[in-house]
């Protein structure tokens, strides 16, 4: 553990932020499995309407700096990708 205050602090201060950056994170993966279990079951509507909650929670965390910006837009690609090849 640190001895100086401003060490502590920043420690104290960086956890804050990795649990607020992982609640994010954890947020487009189940956003981006919601969009996986429509495709899969073949449900276009539910796989639209997913992939455009998706899609805003993405670009969330890559305007907040909790992805990158080029990881965003991949995910968001290829979810739009899976959902446009659905019959």
């Amino acid at each position: 553990m640190a001895n100086i205050k401003s060490a502590k602090k920043r420690v104290i201060t960086s956890a804050k932020k990795a649990e607020a950056n992982k609640a994010v994170k954890s947020g487009v993966k189940t956003a981006i499995k919601k969009v996986r279990e429509a495709v899969e079951a073949n449900d276009k509507a539910a796989a639209v309407s997913a992939l455009l909650a998706a899609t805003e929670t993405i670009d969330k965390a890559a305007s907040k700096g909790v992805l990158h910006k080029n990881n965003a837009s991949r995910k968001v690609s290829r979810l739009a990708t899976a959902v446009s090849k659905m019959q």
